[in-house]
């Protein structure tokens, strides 16, 4: 009986280690790979927040010819009185047309004075209209003249101007020769020429356009003329028309300090 036992507890045993053996086989692994977290796309990385930008303030051109006001004299050039006229070999001066015409030979100087006219403060216009003119040959406008001293706009038919300060003995230039679009080069053409006077500051415009301004205080009262100068050997002839003369109401601006 006690043999028997023994048996059957080895028997159960063997068996149990059997069972064993054959579960372990069985098994399988349960555990998770954890992936390795993937980078973060940035779709709109930051940029550098520029610092303000300082505008300057724009200021505004200032006015040319300000305080022009109502018209004072109009002249339509019907009056051959009212200039001075004159002919001979060198050259002449004669109206007709409502046009008053300067025609000079090779070399001569002409000029032509308004009478009866002292103006002060003013702004003028009057058309020019070239029919002979080449080269260093010019013709223009007298400024405050008198018959022994004037301001002289000239216009040289290179397409140039410039002024002088003209005394019977003496020139000063006063703004030298520039050049204009506004200025006919040659002939023929035709240009409205313009005169801001106020004191001792004037301006001077073509065409309805600033071109340049010069300050002196020589002559600040006069009338009003015009010239034609052959400087070649070939002769020169312009008609000038169309004279307004307008009242100006203007007291210079007190000064802006800079900022």
């Amino acid at each position: 009986m006690t043999r028997r036992l023994s048996i059957f507890f080895i028997a159960l045993m063997l068996a149990g280690c059997a069972g064993t053996a054959d579960d372990s086989s069985l098994v399988t692994s349960t555990a998770t790979i954890t992936p390795s977290p993937s980078p973060t796309i940035v779709w709109f990385p930051p940029s550098a927040t520029p610092p303000p930008q300082v505008l300057n303030t724009q200021i505004p051109t200032p006015e040319q010819n300000p305080g022009i006001g109502t018209v004072s004299l109009s002249d339509d050039f019907s009056s051959p009185d009212l200039w001075d006229i004159a002919s001979s070999d060198e050259g002449s001066a004669a109206i007709s047309d409502h046009q008053l015409t300067l025609a000079v030979g090779p070399g001569v100087y002409f000029p032509s004075l308004r009478k009866g006219l002292i103006l002060n403060d003013f702004y003028a216009e009057l058309t020019a209209r070239p029919s002979l003119c080449r080269g260093q040959d010019e013709y223009g406008l007298l400024v405050r003249a008198s018959e022994v001293a004037y301001y002289r706009l000239a216009l040289v038919c290179n397409g140039t101007l410039r002024l002088d300060r003209v005394t019977s003995h003496s020139h000063q230039i006063l703004q030298p020769a520039i050049p204009s679009g506004d200025v006919p080069n040659g002939a023929p053409g035709e240009v409205r020429m313009g005169v801001w006077a106020v004191g001792s500051d004037l301006r001077f415009f073509l065409n309805g356009r600033y071109q340049f301004s010069v300050n002196d205080k020589n002559y600040p009262s006069g009338t009003l003329g015009v010239f034609a100068h052959s400087v070649a050997d070939t002769p020169v002839a312009v008609t000038f028309s169309d004279l307004t003369i307008y009242n100006v109401n203007y007291q210079p601006p007190t000064k802006t300090p800079a900022p």
